[in-house]
């Protein structure tokens, strides 16, 4: 699995901690561990792919129902099959429902959880319904406001990637700090896009040079 060399950004001293400060080196195919599927026990529900409800039967989540949906390949373009995919983002006020979150002034909804998990089918595609998050201040020291977005794990092969999805033609994005340390000619691979006003593709890369796990 191969990485990139992203540019530090000072005001954000997480994402300098994770920025690698010599180039990677390239390791060939043979020395590299196979992303395969992690098996899941017990199996994954399709219910837990739908965010807007806690449950069936329950109330739906306040703010704007969506669907996430994409496939996940490898640096050659081939499908990663039945591999499990968590998502998690906040709700449309901008609040997630984390212990680490209690800081926010947002209001909770106390029917949205925001989390849940797909497996990958044969084609390597994932279809998951949420609600749109919204912004929300993230350092208040500086004026940093975090624009809407959804976050991604992907478990495979004994290890763990995790990256995070941006909505398009939202005027945050390129004030986020996170999303500054991408370089900017290619900014565009952690941008879904709309295929529908409620509907937005995002393909996921797990490695190579098309890798979009940052």
């Amino acid at each position: 699995m191969t990485n990139r060399v992203l540019p530090v950004v000072h005001n954000d001293r997480e994402s300098e901690a994770r920025t690698p400060s010599q180039p990677l080196l390239i390791l060939p195919s043979e020395a590299r561990d196979a992303f395969d599927p992690m098996p899941v026990l017990p199996p994954v529900s399709p219910r837990e792919a739908d965010l807007t409800r806690i449950a069936p039967g329950r109330p739906r989540a306040s703010g704007d129902a969506i669907v996430v949906t994409g496939r996940i390949l490898d640096e050659d373009r081939r499908p990663v099959r039945r591999s499990v995919l968590e998502i998690w983002n906040a709700n449309t006020r901008g609040r997630y429902s984390h212990i680490r979150d209690l800081a926010n002034p947002a209001p909770l909804d106390p029917n949205f959880y925001g989390f849940g998990r797909a497996t990958t089918d044969d084609d390597g595609v994932y279809r998951i319904r949420t609600i749109k998050p919204g912004p929300y201040i993230a350092r208040t020291d500086i004026g940093w406001w975090r624009p809407p977005h959804v976050h991604f794990s992907l478990l495979g092969g004994g290890v763990r990637l995790v990256t995070q999805m941006y909505f398009p033609n939202e005027p945050l994005n390129e004030k986020d700090y996170i999303h500054m340390t991408v370089p900017a000619d290619e900014r565009s691979r952690t941008i879904a896009s709309a295929v529908q006003p409620d509907v937005f593709q995002f393909d996921l890369v797990v490695r190579g040079r098309f890798q979009n796990f940052v």
